[in-house]
Order: C-alpha cells, then sequence, then structure tokens
C-alpha cells in the first residue's frame, strides 16, 4: 500500500467507523493535476444514498481540515456494490467460495490477471484457483480485486 493510501486510510477510517458504518476500503488514484479519492462504506442491511450523503459531508470536512490531498480531487463514497472489491486478507477469507478477477501490480508466473474461484487464504496469500490450476499470490502483489456477481 502507497504511503498516501495509508495516510488517507488512518484519517478516514476512524471517521466512518465513528459514524457507525464500516470502512470496507478506500481507492486513491492521482491522474495528473485531478485525482479521485473514493471511499467505500458498508453496514448490516446495506448502504443507502443518504448514508453517502452523511459519510461525505463528513469527510470532506476532514479533509478540507487536515488537507492531505495538494492537488485537485473527486471524492466519492460509495458501497461496495455488486463486484465488491477486497482489499483485505480477511475480506477475501470471508469471500472464499466466489468467483474473482484480480489484477497484479506486477506479473506473477508470467501473467497479471487471474480470474477464477477464490479458494480462501493462506497467511499473506490470496489462493485463487483458475481452471485446474491453483495460485498463491501475495496480497502486497494485488492492484485491484473483485468479486464476479453471481446471478443463478
Amino acid at each position: 500500500m502507497s504511503s498516501k493510501l495509508e495516510q488517507l486510510q488512518a484519517l478516514l477510517a476512524p471517521v466512518v467507523v465513528a459514524l457507525g458504518y464500516e470502512c470496507w476500503g478506500i481507492e486513491f488514484s492521482a491522474q495528473g493535476r485531478h485525482s479521485l479519492l473514493r471511499v467505500y462504506i458498508d453496514k448490516e442491511g446495506g448502504v443507502l444514498v443518504d448514508d453517502c450523503a452523511i459519510v461525505s459531508r463528513q469527510i470532506s470536512g476532514v479533509l478540507d481540515v487536515e488537507d492531505p490531498i495538494a492537488v485537485e480531487y473527486t471524492l466519492e463514497v460509495s458501497s461496495p456494490g455488486m463486484e465488491r472489491p477486497l482489499f483485505t486478507i480477511e475480506q477475501f477469507a470471508k469471500f472464499a467460495g466466489e468467483q474473482v478477477k484480480i489484477k497484479l501490480r506486477s506479473p506473477f508466473e508470467g501473467r497479471r490477471n487471474f480470474q477464477g474461484l477464490l479458494r480462501g487464504v493462506e497467511e499473506q496469500d490470496v489462493v485463487v484457483q483458475v481452471e485446474d490450476h491453483e495460485f498463491l499470490l501475495p496480497i502486497d502483489m494485488i492492484d485491484k480485486a473483485n468479486i464476479i456477481p453471481s446471478f443463478d
């Protein structure tokens, strides 16, 4: 995790939790002079638009005071949704048995993209079965991971 992302996580997660929500994850992407800060929140029973507005207002206030992002940015507060992103080893463990799509920061065994069955975790590795092969992907190599929704 980048130091900027760690700084934002440390600053914003307690705010989200204090409001009664789970801070599911934070994404920050710097795109030239304009960046995007996306905060995913969750709660029992699901997240409504009003929940996102409440958290957004509170986070905006904290960001205005602390000013951790030097460039212009857009703040989005969202539920994890159906294509739920996975950020932590605990989240990967919780969703074992689901189909996932994983993109790595750098190639592992010659590839960066994996799509298959999330088997679980082993220490700091995410175990994914792609067809007949099982891969142990180090969590710190994962750039992006999402659940693939099932409509059975």
